[in-house]
């Protein structure tokens, strides 16, 4: 358990819940799910010493909960705010081989989620999160810095976090929870390029008419994660909403509806730009899908498209020969008295009739075009169509198509 005491008039870190009552700043305590889950009833008692609130048995289950998703729930003391970040310090996976040979790139594959549970009190924030979190060390250090102090030593050779420096420090527990959830939501959106470039090059790889796709289970383990991120987005703004509403009941309760309050519309502010960072995330994650799905339906087409095609080049060489075949099984057949049979010229004058047969259906059929060889016209202009549609929501895309 790491106990951090944030004020802007600096003093003495408060011990117990008495002294932080009396003094004017907030205490952030940061711990982690192993510590809770080896001695419950012992973690309460030292919050309860160090806040004088009581956490209930049912939420310290919820924060111990490695599987629990996004959730928002809120008591007479306190609220509670269950978040899932994405792993980021996980070692990077091994390159796996694909159906194709070639070495697959496990980004999406190796796509992690764990839950970071947040208690806002009064004068309190704990934090509870099941791993090492890159986004609550940065922000450690962040505010170390800012109170001119040495930035702690720690794993800052892990991925880099989003939080940029700090022009002040957060005026309270709920503007310190909203800069580490914007984080944490910045790791999302810093997935959406290496997720578009590599769904672009399998799109490639199935509108490609000179190749033929294999690496099917990979684009299906690519649709499950987006589906997985899509799930996991809507669950985190559904709780970023219940949160907005009940900072709104609050503000109202404490100062009438319709009142103004500094407080109530900065911290409205931060949680709508959560908010919608979450929703940048969703929205790309279900174009990201659609596209694929698309591609897909692309590729399925062109292929339906060239099987038919070389089903009507074997019909038209197949009604070539058909009466070629006609003419021999004629001639072919044991009878005596068969026109042209005992004439020593008659064979030639037979092949002579079938070549010119053969070449009067085969311009017949030029004529009406039955010849011409255009089996991704089709699948080129549907692709053409479709990235116009994606250029409509996603300027990139269209650039790239």
């Amino acid at each position: 358990m790491d106990v951090l005491w944030i004020s802007e008039n600096g003093g003495p870190r408060p011990h117990n819940a008495a002294q932080l009552a009396a003094s004017k700043g907030y205490l952030w305590i940061d711990a982690g799910a192993e510590d809770l889950a080896a001695n419950p009833d012992a973690w309460r008692d030292e919050i309860a010493r160090l806040t004088g609130v009581q956490l209930h048995d049912l939420h310290l289950q919820d924060a111990a909960n490695p599987v629990h998703p996004s959730y928002f729930d809120n008591t007479t003391t306190y609220e509670m705010v269950v978040f899932r970040r994405i792993v980021t310090d996980a070692p990077a996976a091994e390159p796996r081989p694909a159906a194709n040979g070639k070495t697959g790139i496990p980004l999406l594959a190796s796509l992690r989620t764990q839950p970071v549970s947040f208690f806002v009190l009064g004068q309190a924030l704990i934090t509870v999160r099941h791993g090492y979190s890159a986004t609550c060390q940065e922000m450690k250090r962040r505010l170390a810095e800012q109170r001119g102090e040495v930035p702690p030593e720690g794993r800052r050779d892990r991925a880099p976090s989003s939080i940029g420096p700090l022009g002040r420090v957060p005026s309270g527990p709920a503007e310190l929870m909203l800069r580490l959830l914007n984080g944490m939501v910045d790791k999302y959106l810093a997935l959406r390029q290496p997720l578009t470039l590599q769904l672009d090059r399998w799109q490639r790889e199935l509108l490609n008419p000179n190749g033929r796709f294999r690496n099917w289970l990979a684009l299906l383990d690519a649709r499950i994660v987006l589906r997985r991120l899509e799930n996991i987005c809507e669950e985190q703004y559904d709780a970023l909403s219940e949160l907005r509403d009940a900072a709104m009941d609050r503000s109202e309760d404490a100062w009438g509806s319709g009142a103004f309050d500094q407080r109530r519309d900065a911290l409205l502010v931060r949680i709508n730009d959560v908010m919608e960072h979450v929703n940048r995330v969703l929205s790309h994650a279900r174009r990201m899908e659609s596209s694929v799905e698309t591609a897909v339906q692309l590729h399925f087409s062109a292929t339906a498209h060239r099987t038919n095609e070389i089903m009507r080049i074997l019909t038209v060489v197949t009604v070539i020969f058909m009466p070629l075949t006609l003419i021999t099984g004629i001639f072919g057949m044991n009878v005596d008295h068969l026109p042209f049979v005992h004439d020593s010229g008659s064979f030639w004058w037979i092949m002579v009739g079938m070549v010119l047969l053969a070449l009067l259906l085969w311009s017949w059929f030029s004529a009406r075009r039955f010849l011409e060889m255009r089996p991704y016209r089709v699948a080129e202009a549907l692709a053409r169509k479709a990235g116009l549609r994606a250029g409509k929501d996603d300027p990139d895309t269209a650039d790239r198509l």
